[in-house]
Order: C-alpha cells, then sequence, then structure tokens
C-alpha cells in the first residue's frame, strides 16, 4: 500500500511502515492516543521527542491476517474493501505524515484524515483499473463517500474533523469523476497530474481547493 501511495502520488519517503508497525495494542505501552476509550483497528501515533519525532502505526493483528488471506493488492472485493479502507486510511497519515515532517512542514489532524479519505477513492480507482484492464466501476464514489455514518462516541471535536475531512473529500472526488472519468473508463494520467498538485498543498490551500 506506501508503494502504490509512492506510486500515485510520485512521493518517496526514507521510512519503511513496516518498520513503524505495531499488531499487539499491549507492546505501546503507556502510550496515549487521541480516542476515547474507543477500540480501534488502526490509530497512527505521532509523539514528539527530543530528536524529533516518535512514530507507531497500530493496525489490529486480525485485521492484518484477514488483509493477508485476502489480498486486496491481487484481488479487490466487496469482502474485503473494509479491511482495505481501515489500513489503507493508516499506512495514508503514515506516508503523508512521514513526508510533510522531512520537510519540516506541519500537519493538521484535519489535513491527515482529509487526505487519507481521497487516497482511499484514488487508490481503489487507480487499483481496480489495473485489475480490471482498465474499466472503472462507476460504483466506487458512491461506494466510499455514501454508505458512510460516525461512531456516536466520538467528542464533538472528533466528530467536527472527521465530518469536514469526509465532506471535502466526497466533493473532491466527485469533481474529480466529473473531469476525468467518462463511459466507464478513467483518463488515469491527467487524474494523476492533478491528484499529485492537490498533495503537494498547504493544509489551508488543501481544504480551500477540495471546496472550490
Amino acid at each position: 500500500m506506501q508503494s502504490l501511495l509512492g506510486q500515485l502520488y510520485d512521493v518517496q519517503i526514507r521510512y519503511d511502515v513496516r518498520d513503524f508497525l505495531v499488531t499487539d495494542r499491549g507492546a505501546l505501552g503507556a502510550v496515549q492516543s487521541e480516542n476515547d476509550g474507543r477500540v480501534l483497528d488502526e490509530e497512527l501515533l505521532l509523539a514528539e521527542t527530543a530528536d524529533g519525532a516518535g512514530v507507531s502505526l497500530y493496525l489490529d493483528a486480525a485485521l492484518v491476517k484477514r488483509l493477508e488471506g485476502a489480498n486486496p493488492l491481487g484481488e479487490l472485493t466487496e469482502g474485503n474493501l473494509a479491511d482495505y479502507c481501515t489500513a489503507l486510511e493508516g499506512v495514508s497519515h503514515f506516508v503523508y505524515a512521514a513526508w510533510r515532517l522531512d520537510r519540516d512542514a506541519p500537519v493538521s489532524l484535519l489535513e491527515l484524515e482529509t487526505q487519507a479519505e481521497v487516497d482511499k477513492y484514488a487508490a481503489t480507482v487507480f487499483l481496480l483499473s489495473h485489475q480490471q484492464g482498465g474499466n472503472y466501476p462507476a460504483q466506487v464514489h458512491g461506494r466510499l463517500f455514501d454508505r458512510v455514518s460516525f461512531d456516536s462516541r466520538l467528542e464533538p471535536h472528533q466528530y467536527d474533523r472527521y465530518r469536514t475531512a469526509h465532506r471535502c473529500a466526497a466533493q473532491y472526488c466527485q469533481r474529480l469523476e466529473r473531469r476525468f472519468v467518462q463511459r466507464g473508463e478513467a483518463r488515469l494520467e491527467a487524474m494523476m497530474r492533478e491528484l499529485r498538485k492537490f498533495y503537494r498543498l498547504g493544509a489551508t490551500a488543501k481544504l480551500r481547493h477540495a471546496l472550490a
């Protein structure tokens, strides 16, 4: 998944996400997460340290095992879509945070969430197009953005962040469909150029562009 995102956005980072992957929640010890006690299958943990930043990507062991048994990079189906999206979101957070931190650029939680929502759509389009010989299934946008609900246990500020990220990404990706998808085929090269420009925008410009 890191390689897929790297190729999609022409982004290279010095780190391999597998070196930062944790599947045993207990191994994180006293590391504090931002969530409110909910049990999550995926979470990127960032901590400021004296010499930089500490990073861990937590993915639930059962999630990883299911993906190993039904690898979406080989065949993405309705059966493994949810697990694929969960894992891809974590990898997206890791890649984007590492890429921004390497450039001494700030990154906000809203920016991370918005980019991850766009990444799930874009990666799915490119992955399915490759797996289906260039054909683009028109239901991708609706499947990723229309059948969504938010956890009722979210704190108000968390709910607002997730809802805003979802709204921005849904609107931006809908615009991508109108511009680059015709008669079930995606103009992938043109879409990729637009996505790479979007990826490199700062937080304020990214949100403004998404809602333009």
